[in-house]
């Protein structure tokens, strides 16, 4: 059962940055969702995609996916651009 380690990216509808200095190990879906017969909902067999741990750091995440036998590869953060702009630029 592979999985990721990434870290949480910030919420693009909102300005602040809580929860994002938090590393997350998700599970690699093992199976297709599929409709169900009944109700057409989107589902599937595998329990391991509803699982997400969380931690206070990339090497914590590696050591307790090493610690379990979990193959995980971590996702590097993607560096943060900042677009430096004042009001006035508004109206250039």
């Amino acid at each position: 059962m592979p999985a990721r380690i990434f870290q949480r990216p910030k919420n693009a509808m909102q300005s602040g940055r809580a929860r994002t200095e938090e590393w997350l190990l998700d599970f690699v879906p093992a199976e297709a969702k599929r409709p169900d017969p009944l109700m057409g909902w989107a589902g599937s067999g595998d329990m391991q995609q509803q699982v997400t741990l969380t931690f206070t750091s990339a090497e914590e995440a590696q050591a307790y996916a090493a610690r379990y036998g979990i193959e995980a590869h971590v996702v590097p953060t993607p560096p943060r651009k900042l677009k430096l702009q004042t009001y006035a630029d508004n109206f250039r």
